[in-house]
């Protein structure tokens, strides 16, 4: 049963290719680091369970974003992963990447889109409250309007249920009017019904 959740959104500026003399996201990779390092700590060995967005592969991407920057993430700390397009009951560490919305700003990937922040709050205070209800339920074609990245992920993490003993959202800003949010759950390993 999954032990540890990670919630980390899939960043290009997170990888060290695109890292120039000054950090535009520092205090993101700070506290995806810590994240991770959470993720991987007091571990037995089992992988990283990586949940990304599918639609790569919609445009024949071998290599989704969000696991090149959870490789990346993941390597500094020592540890591998692997992707997986659903999680599985055994997955004890899953890292799960997905953003909010590209739309909270005119100069946001998708402008200024009211509906934005509504749906950012949703996910927010579900990531802050450990509350996989709200996630299985989010509305994916509206995500999909909105810009948002792993909503998906989000949701299959939503539908594994787990019983979270202790939520904390260390990270949520929009630096370039996309939604980020860096969120860990531990779970004692039971399920709801």
């Amino acid at each position: 049963m999954t032990e540890r959740i990670a919630v980390l959104p899939p960043v290009p500026a997170l990888l060290p290719a695109n890292l120039g003399r000054i950090d535009p996201v520092a205090e993101l990779r700070n506290a995806c680091r810590k994240a991770i390092t959470w993720l991987v700590d007091g571990g037995d060995g089992a992988p990283v369970v990586v949940l990304a967005d599918p639609a790569h592969r919609l445009h024949g991407i071998e290599v989704p974003l969000g696991l090149r920057v959870a490789r990346s993430l993941l390597g500094e700390a020592g540890h591998g992963a692997r992707l997986a397009d659903a999680p599985a009951p055994g997955d004890r560490r899953l890292l799960v990447l997905a953003n909010g919305s590209g739309s909270r700003s005119e100069k946001a990937p998708g402008h200024l889109d009211p509906r934005s922040f509504a749906f950012d709050e949703l996910v927010e205070k579900a990531l802050a409250a450990g509350d996989p209800g709200a996630l299985a339920r989010l509305d994916p074609e509206l995500g999909c309007d909105l810009l948002a990245a792993g909503i998906e992920p989000l949701r299959q993490l939503g539908a594994l249920r787990p019983e979270v003993e202790t939520a904390e959202l260390l990270y949520a800003d929009d630096p370039f009017g996309v939604r980020y949010w860096v969120a860990t759950w531990l779970s004692d390993g039971a399920q709801h019904a």
